[in-house]
């Protein structure tokens, strides 16, 4: 990297977190790859053990942050018995990252119900057919499930699987970074005692 004077950066006086994320999101959404919606969800298991990957975040607003899954997956399961996650966003494009934590609430059925039915058929159908984080004999197995779901449905609306729904995230913690250089990054977190409640701002050190 090549030196710079440190700079607060305009973002660091921004007083509303979702406002905040959501123009870096539009702004990611023009400078990654690919899916700039993607965001590491970390939960935890009954003995305290951490576990991450990668979903894909389907909405947001003043509520939270939506994903979807199956509930009877290893994310599902430890969500639903702590109703607590954490989620970091990482835009290597822009040397951004945005990290929050708070707890976790299932969406309503409508709104699951009509996230499944946007999906492409492949995927609805592969809803059904993946018994997800449990051990698969071969891969033979699962394309067999697909087809045999895929002939029970050739037309027609597919249904939503009744374990399969989604999770919001109403976070309690929102940190925005930004790089910066050597070392000197640019550091804000939003604060809230509970989801109802006011954000407050500090500014970090790097």
């Amino acid at each position: 990297m090549t030196e710079t004077r440190l700079t607060t950066g305009d973002f660091t006086e921004e007083n509303e977190p979702f406002t905040l994320f959501g123009a870096w999101l539009k702004e990611a959404q023009e400078t990654e790859i690919n899916d700039p919606n993607a965001v590491a969800l970390a939960t935890v298991d009954p003995d305290g053990l951490p576990n991450v990957r990668m979903v894909l975040l389907k909405d947001f607003d003043a509520d939270g942050f939506v994903f979807y899954t199956n509930f009877e997956s290893q994310k599902g399961r430890e969500i639903l018995a702590t109703h607590k996650a954490a989620m970091c966003f990482h835009w290597k494009s822009l040397r951004r990252q945005v990290r929050l934590r708070g707890t976790v609430e299932i969406v309503s059925d409508a709104e699951a119900d009509a996230y499944y039915q946007s999906r492409a058929r492949g995927s609805r159908i592969g809803a059904w057919a993946s018994k997800q984080s449990r051990p698969l004999e071969s891969r033979f197995a699962l394309e067999k499930a697909v087809a045999e779901f895929t002939a029970r449905h050739p037309i027609g609306e597919i249904k939503r699987p009744p374990y399969w729904s989604g999770f919001r995230i109403r976070p309690v913690s929102i940190e925005f970074w930004k790089d910066g250089a050597f070392r000197l990054h640019d550091r804000i977190e939003f604060r809230r005692p509970e989801t109802a409640g006011d954000w407050s701002k500090v500014r970090m050190y790097p």
